[in-house]
């Protein structure tokens, strides 16, 4: 079974004005004549993780990663209380790439990507088919109302009753009803601790659910306060917001892909974004190999998930 290469740092990193006042970090690592491929992080406003360069091969790959919009290095940070999200959608950040793309002289390159990233990833192939050599999509979330309904709106409660009720808990009783609006008043709301307090509930729902079995760690970098409040206040935006879609759009114009080689990989037991959607979308997009992992949650590194993401990426690198 594939596992992670062997750690390496950035050749080369640097800070892009993308307009709107943003500015987004980026970083080049792994072989700078290789084969382009760029990995979108989760969240949206999970930011980039030294993990995951490693999923790519180093003497082969030029391995691109960025922190999206309001997250990570990239300014301004979506935790500051005046922190505009007005200019953080979907096609912003799909122009963004092109943007990053373009500044780095890259033709064609793989877009690797899971959860968030998946979204991110479908949505910028189906806008510009001709810039992507190969997509690798794992946890696929499209943003559909039964998908969100699912995660955040009392779905997944029946599998972890427990950690529903710290999620519930920073909302008043009477706003119980639509909590994705609920929070997006809490995490915009004046006060700091009110923020932090719900930035960190929706945090900790999450990194408790999306491995199957807890990870301490994971959970601790989730929950520190600057991170979750900017994770939480991004992704409740774009909930809200519906990511900006059209009706089933994702699933709808995956005809779109038909030409571009590519993987869906999907954990049998993921919470956060279930399986009925990676498997519209290979219903949709039957040219791309579908690995549905019988022994895995959402996150990347669980092992079968980790072990289909590099045997991809190994295959494509030629």
């Amino acid at each position: 079974m594939r596992t992670f290469y062997p750690e390496i740092e950035p050749y080369e990193t640097g800070m892009l004005d993308v307009g709107d006042g943003q500015t987004l970090y980026w970083e080049a690592s792994g072989n700078p004549q290789g084969k382009p491929a760029v990995y979108l992080h989760g969240g949206p406003g999970g930011a980039s993780s030294a993990a995951q360069r490693r999923v790519f091969d180093p003497e082969k790959y030029r391995i691109i990663l960025f922190d999206q919009r309001g997250c990570g290095q990239s300014t301004p940070h979506a935790s500051a209380a005046d922190a505009d999200l007005a200019t953080n959608t979907t096609w912003h950040l799909v122009e963004d790439l092109e943007i990053l793309r373009e500044h780095l002289g890259i033709d064609r390159w793989l877009v690797c990507g899971g959860s968030w990233g998946s979204t991110l990833g479908l949505a910028y192939a189906e806008t510009h088919p001709e810039k992507v050599s190969e997509l690798v999509m794992r946890g696929i979330f499209t943003l559909r109302p039964v998908e969100l309904d699912w995660f955040y709106e009392g779905g997944a409660a029946a599998i972890y009753p427990d950690l529903w009720e710290g999620f519930i808990a920073p909302v008043p009783v009477d706003e119980r009803a639509h909590l994705i609006e609920a929070y997006g008043r809490l995490l915009n709301d004046p006060d700091r601790l009110v923020r932090e307090r719900a930035g960190i509930a929706w945090s900790t729902w999450e990194s408790s659910t999306i491995t199957l079995l807890q990870e301490p760690e994971k959970i601790a970098h989730f929950t520190e306060a600057s991170f979750a409040v900017a994770f939480a206040r991004i992704e409740n935006h774009f909930f809200r917001n519906g990511g900006w879609f059209e009706p089933n759009q994702l699933i709808r114009d995956a005809g779109k892909l038909a030409d571009i080689p590519g993987v869906i990989i999907q954990g049998r037991y993921d919470m956060c974004t279930p399986a009925f959607t990676a498997w519209d979308l290979h219903k949709t997009w039957p040219e791309a190999e579908f690995h549905l992992i019988p022994d895995a949650g959402h996150a990347f590194d669980q092992p079968g998930i980790l072990d289909a993401i590099i045997t991809a990426t190994d295959r494509f690198a030629v």
